[in-house]
């Protein structure tokens, strides 16, 4: 292996424009850690966060955006029994993703599940992740219960509406045009609204109203969500695409019993991460491998082209994932 790789590195705050290739040392394994030799990599909305400067990475972790990648495995470190140099890997990342090497725990690696290519397996980690744990453990969400996604045609947005439908929800989803309703219905949702031409807070009510909402915009959205739920409704926020300020009258959260929560994935422990790939691997990697379930893609770059990429996710026009390929 060359002592050297080809990276995307974020020369300053700003647009798609400041995707930069470059050149920098290649990384060699810590304690519990793996060098993966990446294939590809996904795209997602915090790497743009990052980009236009609202997303620092933790402490002690690549600079680099990236979040999630699949490939070989080239190096282990010690602590590591897991695994073997040579095994196909997706894994989540705590950056790095856009480069030919990354080092990450080993805990945060999952097998490419059988008959999938390494190009869709790097759609997994990080909606997988992100669904699982907010959906499933925080949100707690079970079958027959009414569930509401946002943005449904989204990478999260897709594998949240396959997840729950799956586990026996009736899962309702919102989109921005026909043929991102469309997809989400292929998917499993029971309704797909357009949220240019209905009120989604009418549409969810008529049929019920929402156990668990699962939200990415925020904003305007979060007083409209408090009306959709029902008594003892869940809420859960994983991102403020509206913005994360608004004015809210919580003496509707008191007297229905509503729980509002949320996280983000990327600052969480190594250990709570390691979980997560556990709990996946156990309940959800047999639903991959068996083709119940599957990453729904977009399209796929070059490496060099990560700033195209970039555009082409703000445009907000593409249904599902979004990826770079590198090896």
């Amino acid at each position: 292996m060359s002592e050297t790789m080809q990276v995307v590195e974020i020369t300053e705050a700003g647009g798609p424009e400041v995707l930069k290739l470059a050149t920098r040392p290649r990384p060699t394994p810590d304690v519990g850690q793996v060098v993966i030799k990446i294939a590809y990599a996904g795209v997602n909305r915090p790497d743009a966060i990052q980009r236009s400067g609202g997303y620092a990475p933790p402490k002690g972790a690549s600079d680099l955006p990236g979040l999630e990648a699949s490939g070989q495995i080239v190096a282990i470190g010690a602590g590591v029994s897991d695994w073997q140099v040579g095994d196909e890997v997706c894994a989540l990342l705590p950056g790095g993703g856009y480069a030919e090497y990354v080092a990450t725990p080993a805990a945060h690696c999952l097998p490419v599940p059988e008959g999938m290519s390494l190009e869709k397996a790097a759609c997994l980690p990080e909606n997988y992740f992100t669904v699982w744990s907010n959906v499933f453990q925080r949100g707690g969400l079970q079958a027959g219960e009414r569930f509401l996604v946002h943005g449904g045609s989204s990478g999260i947005g897709t594998t949240a509406i396959q997840l729950a439908h799956v586990q026996g929800a009736r899962v309702f989803t919102t989109a921005g045009t026909k043929e991102k309703c469309d997809a989400c219905l292929e998917l499993g949702a029971e309704l797909a609204i357009n949220y240019k031409e209905e009120d989604f807070v009418s549409v969810v009510r008529e049929e019920g109203g929402a156990n668990l909402i699962l939200d990415m915009v925020g904003g305007d959205y979060i007083p409209r969500n408090i009306k959709t739920l029902n008594d003892d409704g869940r809420l859960v926020q994983i991102a403020f695409l509206g913005g994360s300020k608004v004015e809210l009258n919580f003496a509707h959260v008191m007297m229905r019993r509503l729980t509002i929560t949320g996280s983000t994935l990327r600052p969480q422990s190594d250990l709570a991460k390691g979980r997560i790939a556990e709990a996946l691997r156990r309940d959800v990697w047999p639903l991959l491998a068996s083709g119940r379930i599957g990453p729904v893609m977009d399209s796929t770059y070059p490496l060099a082209d990560a700033a195209k990429a970039h555009a082409h996710m703000e445009s907000s026009t593409h249904i599902g994932k979004i990826v770079l390929k590198v090896g």
